[in-house]
């Protein structure tokens, strides 16, 4: 990855969601319109915060149970947001060493920091393109993907809190569709998405006040648990089926669980049959 590629085409005026991501679990890739953004949320919804940790740790489950439990060998991990801890390939990686994953993501702060996503274990590869989940067909076409992953072969999906970014007009579901369909039997779709399903009323209301008053912009739209299932139409879920991210497969008990109005994320893994 060249140095500095893609710096030319940062934008720190304008927020972008991977960088107020970054921002909330704490990281330092981040410019103040975004830090001013995410506060501005977290004001609304101090859940927030908890939220993107909880996705993240989500993250970590599903790799790790398509790798050791599935088999899965190979990941198209969109929507990949700036490098952190626990990144697919270092999740996938620790326990099939010969993991290969291609990451997919159009915002230039993430290319610059592509490198980090690049360091694979010699057993095994990592590549990065630069591109948008609203247009797969790009995606599908870019000599990268074939060179990486074997799509004859099963490939578990990612899309970890992307699809709600997405809006109804950008048809989020036929673009999931269009990936899956040109993956083999036997591939996985791993997705997180928002939702108010569990916020209080409160939150709702001061949500959609604070939209209509112009102090906060939309950029992602929650979706019930009904439009969340769409997106596994035609698939086989893995247990526990659709659940709160702090529900699927949880690694501590309840007591130690933040309330589900603090984590407000679906998640779901299922088998392309």
């Amino acid at each position: 990855m060249p140095e500095g590629r893609g710096a030319d085409r940062i934008d720190t005026t304008t927020v972008h969601p991977a960088r107020r991501y970054n921002y909330w679990l704490g990281g330092k890739d981040n410019f103040a319109v975004d830090r001013e953004s995410g506060d501005q949320i977290a004001a609304v919804y101090p859940g927030v915060r908890t939220l993107a940790r909880e996705n993240r740790a989500f993250l970590g489950r599903a790799v790790r149970f398509l790798t050791e439990e599935v088999g899965i060998r190979q990941f198209l991990d969109i929507g990949t947001g700036i490098p952190s801890a626990d990144n697919t390939h270092e999740v996938a990686q620790s326990v099939a060493p010969d993991s290969r994953v291609v990451y997919v993501d159009n915002d230039p702060m993430v290319l610059v920091h592509a490198r980090a996503l690049l360091t694979s274990d010699p057993a095994g590869a990592t590549a990065y393109l630069d591109a948008d989940l609203r247009e797969p067909e790009k995606i599908l076409a870019d000599p990268q993907l074939p060179a990486t992953l074997d799509l004859s072969q099963p490939v578990a999906l990612v899309l970890i809190a992307v699809t709600h970014f997405l809006t109804d007009d950008d048809r989020p579901h036929e673009q999931v569709a269009r990936l899956l369909d040109a993956l083999p039997s036997g591939s996985w779709l791993a997705l997180t998405h928002f939702t108010t399903d569990h916020l209080p009323a409160e939150i709702v209301r001061r949500m959609e006040a604070e939209l209509a008053a112009g102090r906060m912009k939309q950029d992602a739209v929650p979706r019930d648990r009904a439009e969340f299932a769409r997106f596994f139409t035609g698939l086989e879920l893995a247990e526990p089926g659709i659940a709160p991210v702090t529900e699927w497969r949880p690694q501590v008990p309840p007591e130690q669980r933040p309330p589900l109005a603090d984590a407000s994320i679906y998640g779901a893994v299922a088998r392309k049959p």
